[in-house]
């Protein structure tokens, strides 16, 4: 089987250049497998977890805040907004976001600061959620 070429990137850094027989994105429109030979796409992100799999084991996960894919038949690109890898992430740590997002919400002054308060309750609710359902599998 071919191997897909994956990076995923932040505004500040990479975080992974690899080559993966399979990366699982966590597209607007739902869950999205990449395989080499894919067709071409750009997507949006949702909050979520997007997994890098060697064979048929996720051996990379990384919780992902929105962002962009662009795909390729020999390639993912992952510009993300937000990303850290799963396994460095508590759900008392989601918790906590939620609840300072909410606290900033409480002390919004204006119509953008409630927006960007309310955005933040949104992708830290999403990131709470995903976190929850992939640390059992």
């Amino acid at each position: 089987m071919a191997k897909l070429a994956f990076r995923l990137v932040m505004p500040e850094r990479e975080l992974a250049a690899v080559d993966a027989d399979m990366v699982v994105v966590p597209g607007s429109e739902g869950d999205m497998g990449v395989l080499h030979g894919h067709a071409p796409v750009i997507t949006t992100l949702r909050p979520g977890v997007l997994e890098v799999f060697q064979g048929s084991r996720a051996e990379q996960r990384y919780l992902v805040a929105g962002g962009f894919a662009e795909i390729t038949p020999e390639r993912c690109t992952v510009l993300a907004e937000e990303a850290v890898p799963f396994e460095t992430v508590t759900a008392d740590a989601l918790v906590e976001r939620e609840k300072t997002a909410e606290r900033a919400l409480a002390d919004a002054s204006s119509e953008a600061e409630r927006q960007a308060a309310e955005k933040a309750i949104a992708v830290a609710g999403d990131l709470r959620r995903a976190q929850a359902y992939y640390a059992t599998r």
